[in-house]
């Protein structure tokens, strides 16, 4: 997929001097002079917490995703600020995907729109910029518990997975492992937790493995994470994702950044990858929410 020069506009709102927003359930406000979300939409795919009639989470592609501000399923989980020019991506605990058990108002990188079988591997080289922020998330709901000196811990927020990369079987590969579907382990997760933004990669358990050991998602586990130093709050902040055959980067804010360059690497090319952003919410407790804002998105291989 080459870097998409197009923009997405919401075209039924040109010529308006103000629209009216919904923002996860508060009310409505009219804002004059609004900035329209300048995000091209063209490959990627939205999953939301809301299930079907067959219990599985919603989701929305290309072409139909570029009409999101005007679908009915999507308005509480994915609608434009017009305050900000930003895409909202609000969850909150309902239905889940398959090997998971936290909801997502989550966009999934499409090679080619609507088909989920086109990706690519590292040796392919891929590049996703994000500018976003984390206006409000939900604490943790627990026990107060107390240190030695007796004072009351302060309770954490509750995570959301803001970025990866997943990888993917392909068929020839399900067979030969006997797996049920095609899902693989992501090698890239990106949190942020309390404004801090942590990043996880997976490394293999077992030494010299050979092809169908590799592709086994269980013989793939978290490495120790990578935690950057700046606190970006509930502000504005970019992330980098830059992947080349055995190597893989991210950047915050073009100025922290974490590299991975070894065998794991080079293992990891025996898989498929596509990238993910916005608001997979990782916490089952009744109440718990988070709202990320995504004012910038540009994917490239």
């Amino acid at each position: 997929m080459k870097k998409s020069k197009n923009t997405f506009s919401l075209f039924l709102l040109l010529g308006l001097s103000f629209i009216i927003v919904s923002c996860g359930g508060t009310k409505h406000a009219v804002i004059a002079n609004p900035i329209i979300p300048n995000i091209d939409l063209s490959h990627w795919k939205v999953t939301i917490p809301t299930a079907n009639e067959n219990g599985k989470p919603i989701e929305f592609s290309p072409p139909e995703i570029k009409k999101y501000a005007s679908i009915d399923a999507l308005k509480e989980f994915m609608y434009p600020d017009s305050t900000d020019g930003s895409i909202v991506f609000y969850a909150y605990p309902l239905s889940s995907t398959a090997n998971s058990k936290y909801s997502r108002s989550e966009l999934r990188e499409q090679m080619v729109a609507g088909d989920n079988d086109t990706n690519w591997k590292f040796e392919d080289g891929g590049y996703m910029k994000v500018t976003m922020s984390v206006p409000s998330i939900t604490k943790e709901k627990r026990k107060t518990q107390f240190d030695f000196d007796k004072k009351p811990k302060r309770r954490e927020g509750h995570r959301v997975m803001i970025a990866q990369i997943h990888g993917k079987l392909t068929k020839a590969q399900q067979k030969l492992i006997g797996q049920r579907d095609t899902n693989a382990p992501p090698i890239l997760k990106v949190y942020y937790q309390d404004g801090k933004i942590q990043v996880k990669r997976k490394i293999l358990k077992i030494n010299n493995p050979n092809e169908a050991q590799t592709l086994v998602t269980k013989n793939w586990i978290d490495d120790k994470p990578h935690n950057f130093n700046k606190n970006v709050k509930h502000k504005k902040f970019t992330l980098e994702v830059i992947v080349s055959d055995g190597r893989l980067e991210v950047v915050l804010n073009n100025d922290e950044r974490v590299v991975y360059e070894d065998d794991e690497m080079k293992e990891w090319n025996v898989f498929e990858n596509y990238f993910k952003t916005g608001n997979y919410l990782n916490t089952r407790d009744k109440g718990a929410s988070a709202t990320v804002k995504i004012y910038e998105l540009e994917v490239s291989h």
